[in-house]
């Protein structure tokens, strides 16, 4: 079997910063048209062995990608989707975050830029368009955390602090996604652009796979893509006919 055989990888995609570029507003998010169906035809090309591994919600990626349904891990694997089987994280599941995403919008009311990204199952506090404001959203996010305990962590990201459960990390979701058909026996590439990407990273290169990072910024990827825009041209190319469009580890 040729090493280069479809067959043989599984495919995972970070969505912000990765498929799509980051925006000031996380609701703001553009799709490039063409990127769905050329999702759709790689997907085909390695036998289903394709998903989406993201911090939103699963219905979130379902929007923005129109009427394809790709498999999916939404809130960093707190609830995931792989052909049928769809396991969803609702916000009742996590009754101690309702007071605290109530306190945060009641400290960033005075603080203008700042906003808040309430996922239900988790919280982000973003501060891309007031960047004199990030040790004060830093401490915000600690302070609050510590009313939660031990089931839940603080995340960081270009520009925002997530607090979401302990158990919630997109290594673990992929090395899960890794013992379910199609993906079981396959050689993993996950393609990030952020912190919270790097326990992905980290599990990928544990598996002998292939880790790419998106842009700029200290990493343990193997790889780096320089733009979104260069990513999915990379990804066209692949799902066009052409051979795996990163170099392999051997």
């Amino acid at each position: 079997m040729p090493y280069d055989a479809d067959d043989q990888w599984a495919l995972f995609l970070d969505f912000d910063g990765t498929l799509v570029d980051i925006v000031e507003r996380p609701s703001d998010v553009r799709v490039a048209p063409d990127l769905p169906d050329a999702l759709t035809r790689l997907q085909q090309k390695l036998g289903g062995a394709l998903a989406i591994i993201s911090g939103r919600p699963i219905a979130f990626l379902d929007e923005q990608l129109g009427s394809a349904r790709f498999d999916s891990a939404g809130l960093h694997g707190l609830e995931h989707r792989i052909g049928s089987d769809l396991y969803l994280c609702q916000a009742e599941d996590h009754p101690a975050l309702r007071p605290v995403v109530e306190r945060l919008h009641e400290i960033i009311r005075d603080k203008p830029g700042l906003l808040i990204e309430d996922k239900g199952c988790s919280v982000a506090l973003h501060w891309r368009q007031a960047a004199h404001e990030k040790e004060f959203c830093i401490a915000t996010a600690h302070a609050a955390l510590e009313s939660l305990g031990s089931e839940y962590r603080v995340q960081f990201g270009k520009a925002v602090a997530e607090i979401l459960p302990s158990a919630a990390g997109k290594g673990k979701i992929i090395e899960s996604f890794l013992h379910e058909p199609p993906y079981l026996g396959r050689r993993p590439v996950f393609i990030g652009d952020d912190l919270t990407d790097e326990n992905g990273f980290k599990a990928v290169n544990a598996q002998g796979g292939i880790s790419v990072r998106i842009g700029a910024g200290d990493t343990i990827a193997q790889q780096r893509v320089g733009t979104p825009a260069e990513l999915r041209h990379s990804l066209l190319a692949w799902a066009n006919g052409g051979p795996l469009p990163f170099e392999r580890n051997i």
